[in-house]
C-alpha cells in the first residue's frame, strides 16, 4: 500500500493526515499551536514550538494508524499565507514567528497608498498591500527592531519554514511567495525594483530559491526521521499555500466554481488564466496549476471569531460537552437551529483580529437588547461571518463575466449543517462540501500523488480522491430575509467608518 502524508499548519492548529490513492483518510492527528499576543494587534508563535508540533503530530499519526513508515511515499505541507518566519545566520530563528492575523504594520500599507508606492507595486504584483504580508512586517521590523535585520539568513512563509525543518533545504514555493507581494507576477521571479519600492533591497539574498508545488524540495533527514518515525530519504514536495490545497481538495479548480474557506481567515477565491488587473479584487497569485492565477478576496474575519467567543465567553461549554458526550459545536449548532430565521439576532462585525473594511475596525455586536441571550449572540456570529464572506464574494463577482455554478465550502463552517444553510441563504448560490475530514491535508496528499506521477494531473487526482456531498440550496424565504439583513450590515459598516481612527487613538 502507498500512503501520502499531508501536513497543515493553520493559525491555531497543526495537523497531519495519511491518505491512500483513492483518497481514503486513514487517520488524522492534531496539536494546538500556541498563539500569543505581546500587544494589541500583535499575534506571534514560537518557531521552535511550531517545529516540535509538526514532529509531534507525525509521531502521533504513525502511532495511531500503525502504518509502516516505509509505505509513506511522500510528504507535502501547506500552511497559512502571509505572516513572517525568519531564520537566522546562527541557524536558529531570528525572533518569534508572526502569524497572518497580525495587524501591527497597519500604517505601512496606508502610507504606501498615500505616497504612490502601492500603485507602482500593483503594476508588478497585481496585489493590494496587506498589513500581514511579509513586506509590511519586514518594513515594520526594520523600523522597530532594526538590530535583527543583519541576522536574517532566510525569509520564510509558514509552510516553507516547516519544509525546511523537515529537509534542511531552503526553498520558496511559488503559490505562497506570489501571494506575498514578493514576486513579480509577469516575470514570476523576484524583482529588485519591487524590493526597492518597499525599502527592502537588503533582504534580496535572504529570499530562498523559487520552486513549484510539485517539485521535490528535499528529503526527510536522518535527524528528523529519528524524531518523527519517518524514513530518512522520503521525498518532500514543494507543497502549497493552504488556500490552494483546500481549493484542490474540494475540487474548486474549475473556472465556474468559487471556493470559500471559512477558518481563521475568510478566503474567497476562483481561478482564471489571466490576472484581474483593474484593482477590483485584492489579490492575484499563481495557482498550483501554473497556467492559472488564483483570484482572491480575503481577510482574517471568519470562523476564528467564533473560536474566540466560545473559548473566552463560553468556557463552561467544554465541560458540558464532555459530560454530554458531545462536541462544543454540537451545542452551539443546536442553539443556532433553535432560533427562527426571521427572529432578529444582534448583527456581529467579525473584526476581532483585523478587518476587511477599515484597518482599525473592531469586533462589535450591534442591535442587542435585554431579550437576547447567548444563543442569539452565537447565531449573530454565524451570520456576521457569512456577511463578511458575502462582502468579499460581491467583489469577486464584479470581476467575472462568466456565471458561477456553485460555491465549494471548506473550513470549520463546512462541518455545521446549520452554518452551511446560512451560507447558502446569504450567498444565494448552491453550497457544496466534500465528504472528508481535513481538506488542507487532502490537498497535500493530492500534491504528493501528482508530483510522484501516481496521477497525471490534479484533475485526475480529484476524480479519484474526492467525494462531493449533495448541494445545499438557498431557501427563497431565507434568502430574502438575509438580503435585507446584509444591507443593514453594510450600512453599519459605512456608519462606523469615521469612528475607528478615533478609537485607535484611545488604544495607542
Amino acid at each position: 500500500m502507498r500512503y501520502y502524508l499531508g501536513l497543515d499548519n493553520g493559525g491555531t492548529m497543526t495537523k497531519a493526515a495519511l491518505y491512500t490513492k483513492t483518497g481514503e483518510e486513514i487517520g488524522v492527528a492534531a496539536v494546538e499551536t500556541a498563539m500569543f499576543s505581546v500587544s494589541p494587534g500583535f499575534t506571534e508563535r514560537d518557531m521552535v514550538e511550531m517545529k516540535d508540533a509538526n514532529f509531534e503530530v507525525i509521531r502521533k499519526l504513525l502511532t495511531k494508524t500503525k502504518v509502516d513508515a516505509k509505505d509513506i511515499v511522500g510528504v507535502a505541507c501547506c500552511g497559512h499565507g502571509k505572516g513572517l518566519y525568519l531564520w537566522g545566520k546562527n541557524n536558529e530563528p531570528v525572533r518569534a514567528g508572526i502569524i497572518s492575523t497580525d495587524n501591527r504594520a497597519w500604517e505601512y500599507p496606508e502610507n504606501w497608498k498615500k505616497d504612490g508606492t502601492a500603485k507602482k507595486v500593483f503594476q508588478k504584483t497585481y496585489q493590494q498591500i496587506l498589513a500581514c504580508q511579509p513586506v509590511s512586517l519586514l518594513a515594520w521590523l526594520k523600523d522597530h527592531e532594526p538590530e535583527i535585520m543583519d541576522d536574517i539568513k532566510w525569509v520564510f512563509e509558514c509552510k516553507d519554514y516547516v519544509r525546511f525543518c523537515l529537509t534542511g533545504e531552503p526553498y520558496a514555493e511559488i503559490t505562497d511567495y506570489s501571494g506575498a507581494n514578493l514576486i513579480n507576477l509577469e516575470t514570476r521571479g523576484y524583482d529588485e525594483d519591487l524590493l526597492k519600492l518597499f525599502g527592502l533591497s537588503e533582504i534580496r539574498d535572504c529570499l530562498p530559491p523559487i520552486k513549484t508545488s510539485t517539485d521535490i524540495c528535499g528529503y526527510i533527514t536522518e535527524d528528523v526521521a529519528k524524531e518523527t518515525g519517518l524514513i530518512s530519504g522520503t521525498p518532500v514536495m514543494g507543497g502549497m499555500f493552504d488556500i490552494n490545497a483546500c481549493a484542490l481538495a474540494v475540487d474548486a479548480a474549475h473556472e465556474d466554481r468559487i471556493c470559500m474557506i471559512a477558518g481563521t481567515w475568510s478566503i474567497n477565491e476562483y481561478i482564471r488564466k489571466t490576472p484581474v488587473v483593474d484593482g477590483s479584487v485584492a489579490l492575484n497569485s499563481i495557482f498550483t496549476l501554473p497556467e492559472y492565477y488564483l483570484i482572491e478576496e480575503s481577510s482574517p474575519t471568519s470562523a476564528g471569531n467564533n473560536e474566540w467567543f466560545i473559548k473566552t465567553m463560553l468556557p463552561e461549554l467544554k465541560d458540558i460537552a464532555e459530560q454530554e458526550g458531545k462536541s462544543i459545536y454540537d451545542i452551539t449548532n443546536a442553539w443556532v437551529k433553535s432560533i427562527p430565521v426571521d427572529e432578529f439576532c444582534p448583527i456581529f462585525l467579525p473584526f476581532l483580529m483585523a478587518s476587511n473594511v477599515h484597518p482599525n475596525a473592531k469586533g462589535s455586536f450591534i442591535g442587542m437588547s435585554n431579550y437576547h441571550n447567548r444563543a442569539h449572540m452565537v447565531k449573530g456570529i454565524y451570520e456576521g461571518i457569512a456577511f463578511s464572506h458575502r462582502y468579499h464574494l460581491d467583489k469577486l463577482l464584479a470581476s467575472r463575466t462568466d456565471p458561477v455554478s456553485c460555491i465549494r465550502l471548506a473550513g470549520g463552517v463546512a462541518h455545521s449543517d446549520e452554518w452551511i444553510q446560512i451560507f447558502a441563504d446569504v450567498m444565494g448560490y448552491p453550497i457544496e462540501v466534500v465528504d472528508i475530514g481535513e481538506t488542507g491535508t487532502l490537498g497535500c496528499a493530492m500534491n504528493v500523488a501528482v508530483a510522484l506521477g501516481d496521477y497525471d494531473s490534479y484533475e485526475t487526482a480529484a476524480d479519484n480522491m474526492i467525494n462531493v456531498r449533495e448541494a445545499v440550496l438557498p431557501i427563497d424565504s431565507n434568502e430574502s430575509i438575509y438580503k435585507d439583513r446584509y444591507a443593514v450590515y453594510m450600512k453599519i459598516i459605512d456608519a462606523l467608518d469615521p469612528v475607528w481612527t478615533d478609537m485607535q487613538k484611545l488604544i495607542d
